[in-house]
């Protein structure tokens, strides 16, 4: 039976299967932006109307609290629904967290004039420290980019690449053993994502400018990359994650069952069906800098307190 869409338009689905990426405008509110963010300067130990307390260029926010998506938000939650194919696809329980982990973009790490995208731009990478990756992945179904302040061009919008899915897909689709994430020491012989090289396959971009409550939804084999805000006005983001039920399956015995998420891999690989098995296993890893996280946790639950927000939520 052919899915029922209420978000997505055709346009939209065409766009996600070729690009790897929807933006959806109008999601949440101003106010309610304001809400989750009014303590986002305390949690910092910065001030808002003084730049000379803004310590670091760009800081990743620990994740203190979540919001249930559905309610909050219910146009992104219905249009990542159609994405995977069905909410009965999500993975039970808190299966797409909105977090409170803001990345806080406030001014330029170097001196001189702002740079466009191009695969020479430094970080590229797909999200998903905390797992091995392989083609099928159930850990990351699609990445959502929210906006919780306006994001213009040269203010830090994120880079998106628009070519990226067919290049990480053929990487993943040659190591059926699993591939190691950013940020993770590998053992010997282990593979590990080589990012400037897959980027160096790309071209293709967009920045994720928008308005207050506007959200991407990204397949999870997109590159992406910080960029650098030359007007120094501070830029509110956060990145979040939808689990899988199950692994992806490209080779369903009807067609039509394919999610978008999965018709992605498939016209990047230039199949309609790709029978897939893993040959080693689907594990956590710790990445290196989880003691930074929860340092960072730490420290901003202290500043809460000092601040007199010990009962924050």
């Amino acid at each position: 039976m052919s899915p029922s869409y209420e978000v997505l338009t055709e346009e939209d689905r065409a766009l996600f299967v070729e690009k790897g990426y929807v933006k959806l405008e109008g999601c949440f509110t101003r106010g309610q932006a304001e809400d989750r963010t009014r303590f986002l300067w305390d949690r910092l130990g910065y001030r808002a109307d003084d730049p000379t307390t803004w310590e670091r260029a760009s800081v990743h926010m620990a994740a203190l609290g979540d919001i249930d998506v559905s309610t909050f938000a219910p146009k992104a939650w219905q249009a990542a629904c159609e994405l995977i194919g069905g909410a009965e696809r999500m993975a039970a329980g808190k299966s797409f967290p909105w977090t409170d982990a803001f990345i806080v973009n406030l001014r330029q790490e170097q001196e001189g004039p702002w740079t466009p995208p191009s695969p020479a731009t430094p970080g590229w990478h797909v999200d998903g420290s905390w797992f091995r990756h392989f083609l099928d992945s159930p850990e990351q179904g699609l990445l959502a980019i929210v906006l919780w302040s306006e994001v213009v061009p040269e203010g830090g919008p994120t880079f998106v690449t628009t070519d990226s899915v067919a290049p990480i897909a053929r990487f993943l689709a040659d190591h059926p053993e699993g591939v190691l994430p950013k940020g993770h020491t590998p053992d010997p012989g282990e593979t590990v994502f080589d990012y400037a090289e897959i980027a160096k396959q790309c071209g293709e971009y967009v920045e994720a400018t928008g308005q207050v409550g506007d959200v991407y939804l990204l397949h999870p084999f997109v590159l992406h990359a910080k960029s650098e805000n030359a007007l120094r006005v501070p830029r509110f983001i956060t990145n979040s994650t939808l689990f899988l039920a199950e692994p992806m399956n490209f080779d369903r015995p009807d067609p039509a069952d394919h999610s978008l998420v999965e018709q992605a891999v498939l016209h990047g690989l230039g199949v309609d069906r790709f029978p897939f098995t893993i040959t080693g296993p689907r594990e956590r890893v710790v990445p290196d800098s989880a003691g930074d996280y929860d340092a960072q946790a730490e420290q901003e639950r202290a500043r809460l307190a000092a601040a007199g927000h010990a009962d924050f939520r």
